[in-house]
């Protein structure tokens, strides 16, 4: 599983990080409650394991948030908040399972098997759809008011990314991570290049551009 981390406290996130990374998952630690948002908002996480104190942005409100965005990646809150009325809260913001600090890796680590084993609520997505815009996951089709569109494999991975977050801007930082995995700023102009390219596909032959830029901030498929 792909796992978000949201711990402002460096020991604990360390810890958690090195235990579920050693039973086989994909972790990133994030210190940062705003920060965790912009990350988490992406939907690429499989979990997320959350503080409810934090700089930046608490933990109830990062969760509802998520939700409101929907996000519904399950969520733990890992917090020394251990009443009831906290747990409450919690699970009323939109958590999956609530677990109080100190706490025990073994136990963390059978509640996260325990929500994988969850059966999904929905059936699995095959087609995207956003305005005239069209995607097939399957056969990897792609067409604007019936009209085919070929795409090369990472501007078909773009227009994917884009379009199953329509009408949430998506920052350069947020689609290199998404799209190529870096996790950091390589200097260079590849994201700029490929929506370029992406543009003059599913927007330059037609009446009206989709992909939009917001200068400064980053880019958004409106519907």
């Amino acid at each position: 599983m792909k796992i978000l981390v949201a711990e402002d406290d460096p020991e604990t996130g360390e810890y958690v990080r090195k235990g579920l990374a050693g039973e086989g998952h994909m972790v990133d630690h994030i210190a940062d409650g705003r920060e965790a948002l912009a990350h988490a908002s992406g939907g690429d996480y499989d979990l997320l394991i959350v503080d409810r104190m934090m700089p930046g942005l608490d933990g109830l409100s990062l969760v509802r948030a998520l939700r409101a965005a929907k996000v519904d990646a399950p969520v733990i809150f890992l917090t020394a908040l251990g009443s009831v009325s906290d747990k409450v809260d919690g699970l009323g913001a939109g958590a999956d399972d609530y677990i109080v600090k100190p706490f025990a890796m073994a136990e963390l680590t059978a509640r996260i098997a325990a929500i994988a084993r969850r059966p999904k609520l929905q059936a699995e997505i095959t087609e995207l759809e956003v305005g005239p815009l069209r995607l097939d996951l399957i056969t990897r089709a792609v067409t604007r008011n019936g009209r085919t569109i070929d795409l090369q494999p990472r501007e078909f991975l773009m227009l994917k990314y884009f379009m199953e977050r329509p009408g949430r801007v998506q920052t350069r930082t947020m689609i290199l991570d998404a799209v190529w995995g870096i996790h950091f700023d390589p200097k260079t102009t590849v994201v700029e290049t490929h929506i370029s390219r992406l543009r003059a596909k599913i927007d330059k032959p037609f009446d009206r551009a989709l992909l939009q830029t917001l200068h400064g901030v980053g880019y958004v498929l409106q519907p």
